[in-house]
C-alpha cells in the first residue's frame, strides 16, 4: 500500500495521543502508522517538535523500521532542543551495544550526525569500539561517522586518534570498508589545513587490489585517493595504470571519469613515450561510450574531453565522427561538440569537418549557427591548407543574406585577412555589398577595420567610412574605435580622401566624448600627424603580430590544473575550484624523481596564485614616447591587434609545506 495517505497534515494533540495510546500494541503496528504520519509532516515542514518527549519513549521499541524514524525525527530536532536530546543518550549507548549490527551501526551514524557537544562528549568510546566491531557494516558506518565529527570538532578527531584508527581500516578484509575508510580520510585531508594525505607504493597497490571487490561508488573513492599517490620511480606509474585500467569499462560514468582522471594524473610521472601513447589509445573507447548516455551525462562528458585532447591529442584523434552533432542533441551539447571537432580538425580530416560545419550553419538554432561558421573562420586560420576552402564556403554563407549569418562570416574574415594578408582582397567588393546588413557591434567594428587597413584599394573608402561616421556618437566604443583608426588610416594612405574626414573624428573623439580610452587614442593620433608623419605611418601601418588559434588554449599551468579535477565541477566550468568553494585546498603535480621534464615549471603553484594572476586587470591605456615610438598596452594602429605581456604566476611557497603529511 502506497505511504501517500500519510501525507496530511495532523495536529500534535491528535499525534500524542496515538503515541502513547493504551491499547493493545503488541506488534507496534500503530506506533509505526504515527511515526509516519509524522515523518511525513516534518517532510511538508510542519513543526513536529513539541512531540519529542514522546518520540524519546519509542525508542525502547526495537524495531528497526521504527527506530529508523525515531533516529530521523531526532536528528532533524536535536539542534533545536539540545536539553531534550540529553535525553536520548542512554538509549543511544544501548542501542550501540545492541546484538543486531543494523541497529548499532544506525545508533552510531544518529549520534554522529546530532552535533550537540554534549552527545558529541559522548559518542567519542561508542565511535572507537564501532571503528573495531567485528560487523563490516559497523566498521563502515563509523569510518564517515568520523568525518562527520571531524567537520565539528577537528582537534578532538586528532586529539583521539581518530585517525590513525582509519589508516588501520585501509588492512580491512572488507572492501567496503576499505572504500569508506579511504573515501573519510580524502575528506579529511582536503578539509583540514595541516594534514596532507599521501600513499605509498604498498597502500596504493592494495586498494587497486580491492578495486575489483567494491561496489561502483567504493570504487570512485578509491580511485580518487589514488590521486594522493606519488610515483617515486620509473615504473611506478606504468604498473599502477595497467591495474586501474580495467575500470574504463565500468558502466558507471563517475568510475570511467574517475579512472580517466587518475591514468591523466600518472602519464605526468611516466619516461616511456610508447607507454603514455598505449594508455592515451586505452581512454579512446571509453570516452567515447560516454557519449551513449543521457545529455546531461554528454555535457559533463565533454567539457571533461575538451581538457583531455587539450593536454594530450593523440586522445580521440581518430574519432571525429562520434562528435557530429544529431538532430535531437540539446543547444549546449551541440555547442560541446562543435569546439571538440574543431580541436580535433586537421589537414587530413578538414574536408569533412568542413562539410559538417556548412550542414551546421543552415541550421535554425542562431546561436548553434553562429558559432558554427565563427568555427569555420577559426579553421582556416587555423589550417592555412584549407582556408581558400574556407573561404569559400563563408562567401556561400554570405549569398544567403540571413542577417546573423552574414554578420559573423564577416567577423571572421576579418581575423583571416590578418592571418593571410594580401592574399584573398578580391572578396571585399562581395563584403561591400552587405553593409546594410550590420547592426552588431562586432560586426560593424570588423567591417570598418577591413575599409581601414584596405583603404588604398577601396575606391570608395571615404564614402563607406563617412556613412559610418554619421552615428559616431552613438555608437558603442568598440566601433568607435575602429572608425577612428579606420580614418586615420585613410588619411595617410590617402590624404586627400581622408583630410576632411580625420578633423571631423579627431574633434568627436577627444572634445565630445567621455571614454578615457577613446579619448586618449584621438590624443596620440593627433599628435603624432601634427608633429611626425613620417612617424605616423611608421606606427600606424606597421606590420600586425600573427594571430593563431593558439590563443584559445588554456594556459598549461591551469590546465595541468583543472587536469586534477577531472569528473568534477571544476571541469564542466573550467574553472579553479578555489573561485567557487571557500577555503578549498588547491591541487598541483608534487615534485617527483619520476616527474616528467615537460611538467616542472607547474610544480608549486599553488591555484589561488595562479587565479589571482589570471584575474588580474590589464591596464588598457595607452603609453607612448613619441621619439622612441616605443609601446605598452594595446597597439593604437590597430585596436584589435592587441598585445600584453605574458602574465608569469607568481610561485609562493607549498600550500602544504607547513603541518602534518599523513603518510600511509
Amino acid at each position: 500500500m502506497s505511504d501517500a495517505k500519510y501525507f496530511q497534515r495532523g495536529k500534535t494533540q491528535e499525534l500524542r495521543a496515538e503515541l502513547n495510546s493504551d491499547k493493545r500494541d503488541p506488534k507496534h503496528l500503530r506506533k509505526k502508522t504515527v511515526m509516519k504520519k509524522i515523518v511525513a509532516n516534518m517532510t511538508m515542514g510542519n513543526d513536529m517538535s513539541p512531540l519529542f518527549p514522546d518520540i524519546l519513549n519509542v525508542m525502547n521499541v526495537s524495531i528497526l523500521e521504527i527506530k529508523k524514524m525515531v533516529y530521523l525525527y531526532l536528528i532533524n530536532y536535536a539542534r533545536s532542543k539540545p536539553d531534550m536530546a540529553m535525553m536520548a543518550i542512554t538509549m543511544f549507548i544501548k542501542d550501540v551495544e545492541d546484538p543486531n549490527p543494523l541497529i548499532r551501526a544506525l545508533a552510531i551514524r544518529t549520534m554522529g550526525y546530532i552535533q550537540v557537544e554534549k552527545i558529541v562528549d559522548c559518542l567519542i568510546e561508542p565511535l572507537r569500539r564501532c571503528l573495531k566491531d567485528r560487523d563490516p557494516y559497523v566498521r563502515k558506518t563509523a569510518a564517515i561517522c568520523v568525518v562527520k565529527l571531524y567537520m565539528y570538532n577537528n582537534v578532538l578527531v586528532e586529539s583521539e586518534h581518530f585517525i590513525d584508527m582509519l589508516r588501520d581500516l585501509l588492512s580491512d578484509p572488507n572492501p567496503t570498508v576499505i572504500a569508506n575508510a579511504v573515501a573519510a580520510l580524502t575528506e579529511i585531508s582536503e578539509r583540514s589545513e595541516n594534514i596532507q594525505l599521501k600513499l605509498n607504493h604498498s597502500i596504493a597497490s592494495k586498494l587497486a587490489a580491492a578495486l575489483n571487490e567494491c561496489s561502483e561508488w567504493g570504487q570512485t573513492y578509491v580511485l580518487e585517493a589514488l590521486m594522493y599517490y606519488l610515483p617515486q620511480e620509473q615504473g611506478d606509474a606504468e604498473m599502477l595504470a595497467e591495474r586501474i585500467a580495467p575500470r574504463l569499462q565500468h558502466a558507471n560514468s563517475a568510475v570511467v571519469l574517475t579512472c580517466v582522471k587518475v591514468m591523466m594524473y600518472l602519464m605526468n610521472y611516466m619516461k616511456n613515450e610508447s607507454d603514455i601513447t598505449s594508455f592515451c589509445r586505452k581512454l579512446s573507447p571509453p570516452l567515447v561510450t560516454l557519449l551513449a548516455n543521457e545529455p546531461e551525462v554528454q555535457y559533463v562528458a565533454l567539457r571533461n574531453i575538451l581538457l583531455v585532447i587539450q593536454r594530450r591529442p593523440e586522445v580521440l584523434r581518430n574519432d571525429m565522427k562520434v562528435f557530429f552533432c544529431k538532430y535531437d542533441d540539446p543547444i549546449y551539447v551541440k555547442l560541446a561538440k562543435l569546439e571538440i571537432i574543431f580541436r580535433l580538425a586537421n589537414s587530413g580530416n578538414v574536408d569533412q569537418v568542413l562539410s559538417e560545419l556548412k550542414e551546421y550553419a543552415t541550421e535554425v538554432d542562431v546561436d548553434f549557427v553562429r558559432k558554427a561558421v565563427r568555427s569555420i573562420g577559426r579553421l582556416a586560420v587555423k589550417i592555412e591548407s584549407a582556408a581558400e576552402r574556407c573561404i569559400t564556403a563563408l562567401l556561400d554563407l554570405i549569398h544567403t543574406k540571413v542577417n546573423y549569418v552574414v554578420q559573423e562570416a564577416i567577423v571572421v574574415i576579418r581575423d583571416i585577412f590578418r592571418k593571410y594578408p594580401n592574399q584573398y582582397e578580391s572578396i571585399i567588393g562581395t563584403l561591400c555589398e552587405n553593409l546594410d546588413n550590420l547592426d552588431e557591434p562586432e560586426a560593424k567594428s570588423a567591417m570598418i577595420w577591413i575599409v581601414g587597413q584596405y583603404a588604398d584599394r577601396i575606391e570608395n573608402a571615404d564614402e563607406l567610412l563617412d556613412d559610418f561616421l554619421y552615428t559616431f556618437l552613438d555608437e558603442p566604443v568598440e566601433v568607435q574605435l575602429a572608425l577612428l583608426t579606420a580614418t586615420v588610416k585613410l588619411f595617410i594612405k590617402r590624404p586627400l580622401a581622408g583630410q576632411e574626414l580625420v578633423p571631423k573624428v579627431l574633434k568627436w573623439a577627444t572634445e565630445e566624448t567621455a571614454n578615457p580610452d577613446l579619448r586618449d587614442r584621438g590624443y596620440i593620433y593627433w599628435r603624432l600627424l601634427s608633429t611626425d608623419p613620417t612617424s605616423a605611418k611608421a606606427i600606424v601601418l606597421s606590420d600586425k603580430p600573427s594571430i593563431s588559434t593558439e590563443s584559445d588554449n588554456l594556459d598549461v599551468n591551469f590546465l595541468d590544473e583543472l587536469l586534477l579535477h577531472i569528473s568534477s565541477l571544476a571541469s564542466v566550468y573550467h574553472k579553479s575550484p578555489t573561485t567557487f568553494i571557500h577555503h578549498y585546498k588547491p591541487r598541483f603535480l608534487m615534485p617527483s624523481p619520476a616527474l616528467q621534464q615537460g611538467s616542472q615549471p607547474q610544480l608549486h603553484l599553488a591555484t589561488t596564485s595562479i587565479q589571482a594572476q589570471s584575474e588580474q586587470s590589464v591596464n588598457d591605456h595607452s603609453n607612448v614616447a613619441v621619439n622612441r615610438l616605443s609601446f605598452t598596452g594595446p597597439n593604437p594602429a590597430n585596436p584589435y591587434a592587441t598585445d600584453f605581456q605574458s602574465i608569469q604566476p607568481t610561485t609562493p611557497g607549498a600550500s602544504n609545506g607547513v603541518g602534518v603529511d599523513l603518510l600511509l
